[in-house]
């Protein structure tokens, strides 16, 4: 065990059961890790170790007592800075959020503390998680720590910049069109989306039921741990499911499974070198037993226009009432919300309708076609550099960042699971994710195939640290043991 802080939850906990190691010891590592990080890719809104620690001390007292402990007892986790965590702001990217603090925890960070989380700080995010993209009007840019000075993506940008640097094992992010798995594609980081209503999100967004929240990892069975315990009914939340979710993923053979792989939808553009890592990826799935066929659906060219329209429903609540508003916000975010002012009710229905038929068609697809699930890139393109919405060889648009990511957002309207794990790395070095995706309510079949993909196919490569001069020491585990 050569770096407490690169160990999977699943194993953290385990040794933290077996008392092989404290709560303290974990938390002090990763606090150490991060440490080393921050300067480098500036991942967190608040960053709290002085808070972490006096959790892990309750935490380790708690195991010195013999207390029960829950499945995630002295792990610690980051939030994304658009759920409330008490005794912060929850300033969702934003310099025209309210700066006073959450007076309580939203129902998914109270269900990870209870589970004995230790949350360590909240995580950055575009302003209002209108984009794919790590740049921020309220806390600037962060970067991938795969190639400073390239994307980390969004809007989970913080939450998967740590994940893919070893900071740490759990990450909580959301997604409206991508924005779990779109970061953790840049950032070499396993991120999922369950199906829609599996965690509970409170408050529930008004935004034609899109935003998911889910874990961005660097483990399949990490993410599964980490959704256990957040899921379940909520009375805050109508749109919650019940019924208990799995803390472990099925393992073994995918023998008898059948997976449907499309290169493209049938629409999207991808750049040649993900094609080709992603394409070559699909030889694990067949050495795990699986089938695999190429496949186009037809309800792929459908997508591009009913996200566009629906993305400018979504935004239009954040339309600039004047130049001086306009002036303390993200350009992209109001080109955006300017395009789509003039959208009618009538407009706005249209869309929603489309929706519907939209996800009806992909759910009836995978059993009425035979498949279990569908593999496709994560995105379109490797992480490209800070301060653009697009790559410089791609159409360039004020605000379009959908053009390089059409894989994503057909879960978000299908309500369906989808997952991204990183299936190698490009000639410069940054991560490529490939996305498995199925129809509603098959989050277990998803996990199982990831999981065994990245049995085959193991990603075991780590980003180099900035180096020691950027680490902030803090206490050792040696003194607070003693």
């Amino acid at each position: 065990m050569t770096d407490v802080a690169r160990l999977s939850a699943v194993a953290m906990a385990d040794l933290i059961r077996r008392g092989e190691l404290t709560p303290t010891e974990c938390t002090v590592a990763v606090l150490n890790r991060m440490a080393e990080w921050i300067p480098a890719l500036n991942p967190f809104v608040d960053f709290d170790p002085e808070g972490a620690l006096i959790q892990a001390r309750a935490a380790t007292d708690v195991m010195r007592h013999g207390a029960e402990i829950g499945p995630l007892h002295g792990v610690p986790v980051t939030i994304k800075n658009i759920q409330a965590v008490r005794g912060f702001p929850t300033m969702r990217g934003s310099r025209l959020a309210s700066t006073e603090p959450a007076p309580a925890d939203a129902p998914l960070v109270s269900r990870l503390r209870k589970a004995g989380a230790i949350v360590v700080g909240t995580t950055t995010m575009p302003e209002q998680a209108w984009t794919a993209t790590s740049d921020s009007t309220l806390t600037g840019t962060t970067h991938n720590p795969w190639l400073l000075g390239r994307t980390a993506g969004g809007s989970s940008s913080g939450a998967a910049s740590l994940a893919g640097a070893g900071c740490g094992p759990l990450h909580l992010g959301t997604d409206g069109a991508g924005s779990i798995r779109v970061p953790a594609h840049f950032c070499g980081a396993v991120g999922f989306k369950p199906t829609y209503g599996r965690i509970p999100y409170v408050p529930v967004p008004n935004n034609a039921s899109l935003s998911h929240a889910g874990p961005i990892t660097r483990s399949v069975h990490d993410a599964a741990l980490m959704t256990s315990v957040m899921s379940g009914p909520h009375k805050r939340d109508l749109t919650t499911l019940p019924g208990f979710f799995p803390a472990t993923v099925a393992s073994g053979d995918l023998n008898g499974i059948r997976i449907a792989f499309s290169p493209d939808l049938g629409h999207a553009r991808v750049d040649p070198e993900v094609a080709r890592i992603v394409g070559r990826a699909m030889s694990a799935f067949t050495a795990a037993g699986a089938t695999v066929e190429i496949a186009t659906p037809a309800w792929g060219p459908e997508g591009p226009d009913i996200i566009r329209a629906l993305w400018g429903l979504d935004v239009l609540g954040f339309l600039p009432r004047d130049d001086a508003t306009a002036a303390q916000m993200d350009p992209g975010l109001v080109a955006c919300t300017r395009e789509f002012q003039r959208l009618t009710a009538r407009d706005g229905l249209a869309a929603t309708g489309r929706r519907l038929a939209y996800a009806a068609e992909i759910n009836a697809w995978f059993p009425d076609e035979g498949w279990d699930v569908l593999v496709t890139p994560s995105a379109s393109v490797t992480a490209f550099p800070v301060g653009r919405l697009q790559p410089e060889s791609w159409p360039q648009h004020p605000w379009d960042w959908i053009s390089w990511a059409e894989f994503s957002y057909p879960f978000n309207c299908s309500h369906g699971p989808a997952i991204s794990v990183p299936c190698g790395l490009s000639n410069e070095g940054l991560p490529v994710g490939l996305q498995i995706a199925g129809p509603r309510l098959s989050d277990e079949m998803v996990l199982r195939v990831a999981a065994a993909f990245l049995e085959v196919q193991p990603f075991n490569e780590w980003p180099t640290p900035p180096g020691d001069d950027v680490r902030v020491p803090l206490e050792t585990a040696e003194d607070e043991a003693a």
